[in-house]
């Protein structure tokens, strides 16, 4: 049997490569409000970002709170939330968020 060129690149791709997409809420709290961390997520991780809601107020007196789609490899995407992790941000994932209505 030949297997076909195609066949064969398909193979050499890792978990790490597949597209991947997920819905997240997050918590931007005021100390961040001044900072890029959705542009950040897009130059330095190289994921997709769509913001499908948002709560901001300009003031900076209150929290903001984001709801986004990241879309990227699987490598980027859980990059880009290991980056919201380290910055103490709180997220909460599609399958948590349908818990509370969202």
């Amino acid at each position: 049997m030949i297997s076909s060129h195609a066949d064969d690149q398909f193979s050499h791709h890792s978990i790490h490569d597949r597209h991947t997409q997920m819905q997240i809420r997050l918590r931007i709290s005021k100390q961040y409000h001044q900072e890029p961390i959705i542009s950040e997520l897009i130059a330095r991780y190289g994921v997709t970002v769509n913001i499908l809601g948002a709560l901001l107020s300009q003031n900076a007196r209150e929290d903001g709170w984001f709801d986004l789609e990241l879309r990227g490899n699987t490598a980027q995407v859980n990059s880009a939330l290991n980056y919201l992790n380290d910055l103490n941000l709180q997220i909460w994932r599609d399958s948590d968020a349908n818990d509370t209505g969202w």
